[in-house]
């Protein structure tokens, strides 16, 4: 294989003549496969070809081999929340001085291989092509979600589903199985679509592939659905449906074809006004009765308001949040584990206005949840797969209480609507009909522990507002009542603190006194009434051999210094009497959190339970900050020892003390010089 390039200057002379970017348009016959297995791409490439408005997104015009050529071509493709460019040099794979992958029939023609090469350089490579579904390449097109819907088992309102969908711009095709009439074997779907698109269906067969049901459809074929219409067949209202075959043959022969007598029922206006709209000869019209018994598949691809422009017709409106699950802190698996389920990012959802037209004739609001996996067919050179995702809704009756769900609540409460099912696709859909008021989504993958990245959209037909379920925050922590051991401790070093402040010319034997009440090795720099990192150590590993309760040998010299930088209030690296004094209380504060979750008394916490630890801490964080916890201080079995743990209180306590300390105006935000940024985190 060799790459050939600099089509201007005449390397491709043994290829071609007079090389074009495009000739005469874009059309479906400029898409030939080759060798690559990445027909699913093609397919929604096809889709582009008969809808220029979405084609030139993609491929910009008035690019071309000679008008100021620069051996440079770009595209643009939605990813993952956002249009980006793509820029290709004009290199194509070729052997034998024949391309490789995507061609076009004519010989000179290169803006299909050029786009295939753009979107393999988008995801890695060629090779990340292999194998695919169309509908994730007409998102990566349109910036569109896609619904499915058996037709056979269609909601009761499928038709005033269309009939918005079509409103809004969306795209939509359907398609017959193979083997309907008793086979087993149906198609792999990899595409249907979409307005009036079209789409090249996967191979099976050339005889199941093409065979014809006794009313002129084909089982495997993709048709598109033009429009909807309401006629009045001898004072009846009868639904009809267009629409189109990309062959420009083999059309429908059933009621309301094109020479069935019951065009003879309606008004000759009505006739030639239906007529009219099927302009072309692949187009044809059916009742939606028969369409809905005559077909299987219907998929539907939902547009954004960005994807459709200056267009003046109705739009939904979408919400778009990422996050990731991180294993031991937010990747909780599915309902099927209780004890981690709660764990797993949350997102809140508002709904304010009912539907103006519901689809099933009851107040409610329709909103389409789409979650999306991010970069795992980047990742499949390093054995990355597509993870088994999905998600649930839960209605919160306490609306405007921003705070993560905790255990019980997903232990006592049912979900109010659900994906139908977990699948290992890049994206999971799912429409609903909600009443109005405040949900929160769950996205989840479905077995715990799986480290991964994902969107979340939120498609509504009204004003919705879908937003993260933790604000960054810091509360005062409510102290316990003290227990008679915590309050002879404290009297202890309240006497410490009295002696030190009266009796400063005789430190020595003060210290000496106290250490010998505590049970404590005197340190050797005890004359400046002062401990460093390792002296503060060996104090706390003789402290914590007297509670049997703390199973640890006691702190490493990495927490100890984070400790003196906490309590070291006049900048000396060192700690007083009072300022051990106040270390000493957080650190029972904190050890009685770590005996609540330590339930197995094991000396560990679960990373899942270090997010409970730290509210009750009174350390408010968001999911990021949960996520880093998990991520810095758990072991491999994503547990968190006595040490970690308080190292990570430490430094917490540690950072929210700086930051107020910078933030002066009160206004939650600080500006630093690299200086101070680095003074602020380095001692940290």
């Amino acid at each position: 294989i060799q790459w050939n390039m600099n089509l201007q200057l005449g390397c491709y002379l043994e290829i071609c003549e007079n090389p074009q970017f495009i000739i005469d348009g874009a059309k479906r016959t400029d898409i030939c496969q080759g060798e690559l297995g990445d027909c699913w791409l093609l397919a929604a490439i096809a889709c582009l070809t008969v809808n220029e408005k979405l084609l030139y997104r993609v491929i910009p015009p008035d690019q071309s081999f000679t008008d100021n050529y620069a051996g440079i071509f770009h595209f643009q493709f939605w990813r993952y929340g956002e249009w980006i460019d793509v820029i290709v040099d004009d290199r194509i794979p070729t052997c034998n001085n024949h391309l490789v992958f995507t061609k076009s029939f004519r010989k000179n023609e290169f803006w299909s291989a050029l786009l295939e090469k753009a979107y393999a350089k988008l995801h890695g490579s060629y090779e990340a092509l292999k194998g695919g579904n169309t509908l994730e390449a007409m998102e990566d097109f349109t910036g569109g979600v896609t619904e499915f819907f058996d037709l056979p088992e269609a909601p009761k309102e499928l038709y005033s589903i269309m009939r918005k969908a079509l409103e809004r711009g969306s795209l939509m095709g359907c398609s017959i199985d193979v083997g309907v009439d008793g086979s087993a074997q149906k198609t792999e779907s990899f595409s249907i679509f979409l307005g009036n698109l079209c789409s090249i269906r996967q191979a099976l067969s050339a005889t199941e592939q093409e065979t014809r049901t006794d009313q002129g459809l084909v089982r495997g074929h993709a048709y598109s659905i033009i429009g909807l219409c309401d006629g009045v067949e001898k004072d009846t209202t009868i639904r009809l449906i267009r629409l189109r075959n990309p062959w420009g043959w083999v059309l429908w022969k059933g009621p309301w074809s094109a020479n069935s007598t019951e065009w003879s029922t309606i008004s000759i206006a009505d006739k030639d006004n239906l007529i009219k709209q099927t302009v072309q000869e692949s187009e044809f019209w059916m009742s939606f009765a028969d369409f809905t018994r005559n077909f299987t598949k219907l998929e539907m691809c939902n547009l954004t308001p960005d994807a459709l422009g200056c267009d003046e017709r109705q739009s939904w409106t979408v919400s778009v949040n990422e996050g990731r699950w991180v294993r031991g802190s937010s990747a909780g698996g599915c309902r099927n584990f209780p004890q981690t389920f709660w764990t797993n990012p949350q997102y809140r959802l508002q709904l304010y206005e009912d539907d103006d037209d519901p689809e099933d004739g009851q107040a409610a609001c329709t909103v389409v949840v789409a979650l999306m996996q991010k970069g795992r067919r980047m990742q499949r050179h390093q054995g990355a797969k597509f993870l088994t995702i999905g998600f649930s809704i839960y209605e919160v009756l306490m609306c405007g209480q921003n705070q993560h769900l905790q255990k019980d609540f997903f232990l006592y409460t049912a979900s109010k609507a659900k994906c139908k099912t977990y699948i290992n696709l890049r994206e999971v859909t799912e429409r609903v009909h909600l009443p109005q008021g405040e949900y929160a989504i769950i996205p989840t993958t479905f077995e715990p522990h799986q480290d991964g990245e994902f969107i979340l959209r939120v498609f509504s037909e009204k004003k919705s507002t879908s937003l993260s379920h933790v604000p960054l925050q810091r509360k005062l922590l409510q102290p316990e009542e003290e227990t008679e051991e915590e309050k002879h401790f404290r009297a202890i070093y309240q006497k410490v603190a009295g002696e030190v402040s009266t009796q400063r010319g005789l430190g020595t034997r003060t210290m000496e006194g106290c250490c010998k009440a505590l049970q404590l090795t005197l340190p050797s720099s005890h004359q400046d009434m002062q401990i460093c990192a390792n002296e503060l150590r060996t104090i706390m590993r003789n402290v914590l051999a007297k509670h049997n309760e703390m199973k640890t040998e006691g702190f490493s010299l990495e927490t100890c210094r984070s400790m003196i930088a906490l309590m070291d209030t006049d900048g000396t690296g060192k700690l007083n009497l009072q300022e051990f004094k106040h270390l000493w209380k957080k650190i029972k504060e904190w050890q009685l959190i770590f005996r609540r979750y330590d339930e197995n008394k094991t000396g560990c916490v679960s990373s899942f339970e270090m997010r409970n630890a730290v509210n009750d801490a009174g350390f408010h964080l968001n999911k990021q900050l949960y996520d880093i916890i998990a991520m810095r201080y758990a072991d491999e079995h994503l547990n968190i020892d006595f040490d970690s743990y308080i190292c990570c209180f430490v430094r917490l306590e540690g950072m929210f003390r700086a930051f107020n300390a910078f933030d002066k105006d009160g206004d939650g935000i600080i500006k630093l010089n690299v200086l101070e940024w680095l003074q602020l985190t380095v001692y940290s």
